[in-house]
């Protein structure tokens, strides 16, 4: 008879926890040393409207109970709403709770996203206009690198001006870019019509670095000389739309002086001149 030997079976591993709503990285640029940009995969079933916003993070260990969870924050979708792929347009804070962390990711890495669209800046916020003025500072150039990409812009409007103010030269580069390439995108010249990217007008400056032109926005339109570079008379609220993405000391400061054109804001349930992006990492 031959002596039975017990088998102490190893205890299996515990599964891991799926994680909703991952998503996978796709492409990475550093435009500078605190700006990037990056693409990743897009849920099958997202539906957005071009310059809306979503959360997006990633998963961190809580320091209390030594589980993950998501960490996230408010991000502007900077593809437009036909894309196959989401991108988004990122400051990096170097003690920033997620973007400490976010600046490091790379292709293939997984990413949180929550797939409820929202936002202020979108055409339906809008009353029918003749020009649509874009206020950007830093990344909340984001929102209208969607809506540059979205036809609809081109059929509301005979004209698009898009200003964007950073402090550095360098900081203008991923919407000097973007607009560039529209000139060389078959797709869409041939969706939106042959030459439809020369109803913009792009308007850069730039606060500390030396540049081309020089100086905040807002002082620009009050001196006038925004206006007169531009060939265009000041906002009118019989003609001219705009949207804001900015710090909110810029945001609160440009909706005084819209509001002293004439200009209303507006929202998705009540359309009028001007919205303002309510949620903006910067």
């Amino acid at each position: 008879m031959t002596e039975m030997t017990t088998v102490t079976a190893a205890a299996p591993a515990p599964a891991k926890k799926a994680v909703p709503d991952v998503q996978t990285v796709t492409a990475v640029r550093h435009w500078t040393d605190r700006l990037f940009s990056f693409r990743c995969t897009r849920p099958a079933s997202l539906r957005f409207r071009s310059g809306e916003f979503v959360m997006i993070g990633l998963m961190v260990n809580d320091a209390k109970t030594g589980r993950e969870k998501p960490l996230l924050r408010a991000y502007s979708i900077a593809s437009p709403s036909w894309d196959e792929e989401l991108e988004f347009y990122s400051i990096k804070v170097e003690d920033g709770p997620l973007t400490s962390r976010l600046q490091h990711i790379e292709v293939g890495d997984e990413i949180v996203l929550r797939p409820k669209p929202v936002g202020t800046l979108v055409h339906d916020a809008l009353l029918p206009g003749k020009r649509i003025w874009f206020f950007a500072t830093g990344t909340g150039f984001a929102p209208f690198a969607s809506l540059l990409r979205e036809p609809q812009t081109y059929e509301d409007y005979d004209e698009i001006i898009i200003t964007h103010t950073c402090r550095e030269a360098a900081e203008l580069h991923y919407g000097a870019e973007l607009i560039a390439g529209l000139k060389e995108d078959a797709l869409l010249n041939e969706v939106i019509g042959e030459g439809f990217w020369k109803k913009i007008r792009y308007y850069p400056t730039t606060t500390r670095e030396q540049s081309p032109k020089m100086g905040r926005i807002t002082d620009l339109m009050r001196s006038g000389e925004a206006f007169t570079d531009l060939g265009v008379q000041p906002l009118d609220p019989a003609a001219d739309r705009a949207m804001i993405c900015g710090n909110l000391a810029f945001n609160l400061e440009l909706k005084e002086m819209l509001e002293g054109y004439g200009l209303e804001e507006g929202a998705n349930s009540d359309p009028k001149h001007y919205v303002v992006e309510k949620a903006f990492l910067d």
